[in-house]
């Protein structure tokens, strides 16, 4: 009798273990952040962006940024169900030895997500609400082109040139910093173009100017109205 009842009390150990390790993987794999990939191919985007950079800086810079930030949270369950917006939404709250990696990964992450879906090999253009509301605070179409290519240019070493919008609705061209991003500040991305070396130099070289005016031609103006639009209803 003894026998069986250890028998029975080790095979239910063994399955309690098993099912916590299996659960354990699993809610870990959920918490993880994943690499998005590409919405198009990687040579989509010729001419004006080349299959190499496209490869390089989506599956070695951008996946870099996410194996960085899983790596912060690995000892810190509460922030590791946190999406991205409300990590960045919310650094004051973290603690003080994962503030910084966080910051800078999360936004890496968030940013180069953005960027990569703000663009299509498909020729677009501004409409609807979010014309007008280019016309409404820039004047043109062209006056906002020239400050946004003008802001794009102004970027020191390494950052990102947007087009946000207030939660009223109001758009302005903000540059930022490094892996800085808007919702940091409250702000909506509609556009933005990445100004890290890397978004550019295999094809470009030091001729930045170049690639923005080349850049400003594989822009998603419709997923542009669909964020737009997000902010205004």
């Amino acid at each position: 009798m003894r026998k069986k009842l250890l028998a029975v009390a080790f095979a239910f150990l063994f399955i309690f273990t098993t099912y916590i390790s299996i659960f354990s993987l699993g809610l870990k794999d959920t918490q993880e952040f994943k690499a998005v990939p590409l919405p198009y191919a990687y040579d989509a985007l010729e001419p004006f962006i080349s299959k190499e950079i496209m490869t390089y800086h989506h599956d070695k810079h951008y996946q870099t940024y996410v194996d960085n930030l899983n790596k912060a949270l690995a000892n810190y369950p509460k922030y590791q169900s946190y999406s991205l917006e409300k990590l960045l939404k919310n650094l004051d709250s973290l603690p003080k030895e994962i503030y910084t990696p966080v910051k800078n990964n999360a936004g890496g992450v968030y940013n180069h997500e953005f960027f990569f879906s703000i663009m299509t090999p498909s020729k677009t253009a501004p409409s609807g609400e979010l014309k007008k509301a280019i016309e409404r605070d820039f004047g043109t179409y062209n006056n906002f082109m020239d400050q946004f290519k003008k802001a794009a240019s102004s970027v020191f070493g390494s950052g990102w040139a947007w087009l946000v919008s207030d939660c009223d609705g109001k758009l302005s061209v903000i540059t930022t910093a490094n892996q800085d991003s808007p919702i940091s500040n409250n702000l909506t991305p509609i556009i933005c173009i990445d100004l890290w070396e890397h978004a550019y130099y295999l094809q470009y070289k030091n001729n930045r100017a170049y690639y923005i005016d080349n850049w400003v031609n594989v822009i998603n103006w419709k997923k542009a109205l669909e964020n737009y639009t997000n902010v205004i209803q």
